[in-house]
């Protein structure tokens, strides 16, 4: 990637967000425009493009951003009944195309 995304400008603190969780592999911030109560999205700070150019190196990173997902779902009340979803490639919705994943639900329902 030759050009800084939004969430490398997000991550080099060039871009002010929401922050709720951050380690020296990953940071995850509330989603400016949230399709769930609770909307999240986790990035990690290796900046690879999308799920299709992730490389066998980065297993650990990846398995890593799996146990925080969950970690951070229990923190904001999800427990197990949330959402994931990764979006690849511009004809698979992705908007900024810096891997990150969404993390999607509502604390209310979590309850019941």
């Amino acid at each position: 990637m030759n050009k800084k995304t939004l969430f490398s400008k997000i991550i080099d603190r060039e871009i002010p967000a929401d922050i709720v969780y951050e380690d020296e592999l990953c940071i995850a911030i509330r989603d400016i425009n949230p399709r769930a109560p609770i909307h999240i999205l986790l990035i990690p700070k290796k900046p690879i493009i999308s799920l299709a150019h992730l490389q066998t190196e980065d297993q650990h990173l990846m398995g890593h951003m799996m146990l925080k997902l969950k970690k951070i779902a229990q923190q904001e009340g999800l427990n197990e009944h949330f959402v994931t979803r990764i979006h690849t490639g511009e004809h698979g919705g992705q908007e900024v195309f810096h891997l990150h994943i969404h993390l999607m639900g509502d604390p209310q329902k979590s309850a019941q």
